[in-house]
């Protein structure tokens, strides 16, 4: 071999070695490391998030007496990032009463979970969105069905007596309280929850907790109605599927649900409140399609599992007329809007509607209520104050009162 085949298999063999190198790097630079982890319990089921920028292997199993679950992780490097999950276990945490985390062999970190009753556990992974990573998701649900706090408390309540039913030929909100010929039931939904942050203020606000505290505000306000009774689709901050909020309302029987958001903008100009209700025949404007789109993703960013999602409910939200409930929601939204113009100013003048999927009960009005542009400076401070919080609450209960006073509740 002369010199010059001599120096180009050298040279061969550097660019060899240089691949190997090269693909070494890239399978460290794919290793799942943790960047963040969440829990977020709920009365129906408890999730733990596991962000990461890689790809992470897994594997799980549960042991008995005591009730436990073991995950596996592979290609995760034990970090003081996924170390602190041990101490992100809520105390009030209905299914998960700790967790700990460890080294257990070379390539593997193992996670316990001890559990305060028997579970059936979902793992996903979600791909990167909005300004979320990778993400692996363990939600444990109960082993045995059971019902929900809010379906038992609602027919826990003892009933009032009947009485007659008092009409209004004006839009007044009525005085006192409405007159029932039963008891009604009032589903109200704080919009997102949990990873699903839903708009973000103009000096950092989130919008799932301004509408959650508005949510809380106005339950109490119907609770203190005669004949009335109200239940939040979620009560903390926890993520909820939008198929599964208008399920929660159909179980509870509920006769009107009522979602709340805060809506933003790209100019922090934009102002004023809006009310929607379902379309059957394309959004009322564009404005009205793309916030009904960005609405409706809110599954991408909370997360599901879209294989085990409900495809016997999803079937009936599809193929059931809604012509009906539109027509009631309509009702109710023009009340609801007229009193909201009482204390805001109001983005449009008239209802407007969209293909939103919270509002796709068949047999429920039903209307989403953008109570503020968060991204507005002044109206991001509104809904961070309990006085404005207050008198949305007390806008949406006279829509409502309005709303029963001229459509009295068909009996069961």
């Amino acid at each position: 071999m002369n010199i010059h085949q001599t120096r180009y298999a050298r040279f061969l063999f550097f660019l060899f070695a240089l691949l190997v190198l090269s693909c070494m790097m890239l399978s460290t630079a794919k290793a799942g490391n943790i960047v963040a982890v969440r829990s977020w319990p709920s009365e129906d089921n408890s999730r733990v998030t596991i962000e990461h920028d890689g790809t992470i292997q897994y594997r799980h199993f549960l042991l008995p007496n005591p009730n436990r679950l073991v995950m596996d992780l592979r290609n995760a490097p034990l970090n003081d990032v996924l170390k602190s999950l041990e101490g992100r276990i809520q105390p009030n945490d209905p299914f998960i009463k700790s967790a700990r985390v460890a080294q257990f062999d070379k390539e593997t970190v193992r996670l316990v979970f001890d559990l305060r009753q028997p579970v059936s556990p979902q793992l996903f992974l979600l791909d990167p969105v909005s300004e979320y990573k990778y993400r692996l998701v363990l939600d444990v649900y109960p082993k045995s069905a059971r019902k929900t706090a809010t379906t038992s408390t609602s027919r826990s309540k003892r009933s009032q007596p009947r009485q007659t039913v008092s009409t209004s030929s004006t839009a007044k909100a009525p005085a006192g309280p409405v007159r029932l010929n039963r008891k009604v039931t009032i589903a109200i939904d704080p919009g997102h929850g949990g990873e699903d942050s839903g708009a973000l203020g103009y000096n950092g606000s989130k919008e799932k907790d301004v509408v959650l505290a508005i949510g809380k505000r106005l339950k109490r306000l119907v609770d203190a109605q005669p004949n009335m009774h109200a239940f939040l689709t979620r009560n903390a901050d926890f993520f909820i599927p939008l198929g599964n909020r208008p399920k929660k309302a159909r179980s509870a029987k509920a006769d009107l649900f009522i979602s709340i958001h805060a809506d933003a903008a790209t100019s922090s100009a934009a102002h004023g409140s809006s009310v929607f209700v379902l379309s059957e025949k394309g959004a009322s404007s564009a404005t009205a399609r793309t916030l009904a789109n960005r609405e409706n993703a809110s599954d991408l960013i909370g997360g599901i599992n879209i294989k085990h999602q409900d495809s016997q409910v999803a079937s009936v939200l599809v193929d059931m007329s809604v012509s009906g409930q539109i027509k009631q929601s309509m009702k109710l939204a023009n009340h609801v809007l007229k009193e909201m113009g009482k204390i805001n100013s109001l983005h449009k003048s008239h209802v407007e509607q969209a293909a939103f999927a919270v509002l796709k009960s068949p047999d429920i009005p039903s209307i989403l209520v953008e109570t503020a542009f968060i991204s507005n400076p002044e109206e991001e401070a509104k809904l961070n104050s309990v006085s404005h919080q207050e008198a949305i609450a007390n806008a949406i209960m006279n829509g409502i009162k309005i709303y029963f006073a001229q459509n009295p509740p068909h009996a069961r």
